[in-house]
């Protein structure tokens, strides 16, 4: 298979992981709990990912300080971005607090899907395979959030047709961001693809700061920390064994 095939593969399954967790919560009840675990989980998969797969691999291309500040830009980045959506946010005419809550977690995961769609076509062009840790790192973070925006949209009274629409973009749009990354950020010399995974790593550990691990204690409380440390640790062996 050519490598751009695999890029989109690794698209469409990043994408195709919210449409799952968005039908999960649409036709089956999951308790909030159990949503809460695997996002937890989730998050310690994607930090170890994210150590061992991209910030590793940057540092021994680019060096220490350049990957370090490529590092930090990229939580800079983030966190002005979601500060500018939050003021815009404010200021929009509000709807029910649970549809507000579901179209916030769908857009967050629209931010977070096109950087990490991207770094999947990027890692594809580097090694001409797919990073097995990371796509699964992905996957797995991607699904609670589909889950949790979905029941909240269901509880507001959103239509499924509007909120199954909602998904399939988004997951077009991950499978645009691989493709994108692949052709784009592939075309760029060793030394500039590694300092954009750093930039886009730096971004996604700020997003898991931010939404993913409060949003999972918020729901879970002591259980949380253990669920991510299972993640990473589960994470780190798949790296090793890969």
């Amino acid at each position: 298979m050519p490598e751009w095939g695999l890029a989109a593969i690794g698209g469409v399954a990043a994408g195709g992981a919210l449409v799952l967790g968005a039908a999960i919560a649409w036709f089956v009840r999951v308790p909030d709990r159990v949503t809460a675990t695997i996002m937890a989980f989730g998050a310690g998969v994607l930090i170890s990912a994210l150590a061992f797969d991209l910030v590793l691999e940057a540092e021994e291309t680019s060096g220490l300080l350049l990957t370090s500040a490529a590092f930090l830009a990229g939580a800079v980045v983030y966190v002005a971005a979601n500060l500018t959506l939050h003021r815009l946010g404010q200021r929009a005419k509000p709807g029910t607090a649970a549809d507000s809550t579901g179209s916030g977690i769908a857009i967050g995961a629209l931010l977070d899907g096109v950087p990490e769609s991207a770094i999947i076509g990027l890692t594809a062009a580097s090694s001409g395979a797919l990073s097995i840790p990371l796509l699964v790192a992905v996957g797995i973070s991607n699904v609670p959030e589909g889950l949790s925006s979905t029941a909240a949209m269901k509880a507001s009274g959103r239509s499924r047709a509007s909120v199954f629409r909602l998904w399939g973009t988004i997951g077009a749009v991950c499978a645009v961001s691989s493709l994108a990354g692949y052709f784009g950020l592939g075309a760029l010399d060793e030394h500039a693809r590694s300092v954009t995974q750093a930039v886009a790593a730096g971004a996604i550990l700020a997003m898991i700061c931010d939404t993913m691990i409060p949003d999972a204690f918020r729901r879970t409380g002591a259980f949380t920390g253990l669920a991510a440390t299972v993640g990473f640790l589960g994470s780190f062996m798949l790296h090793v064994a890969v």
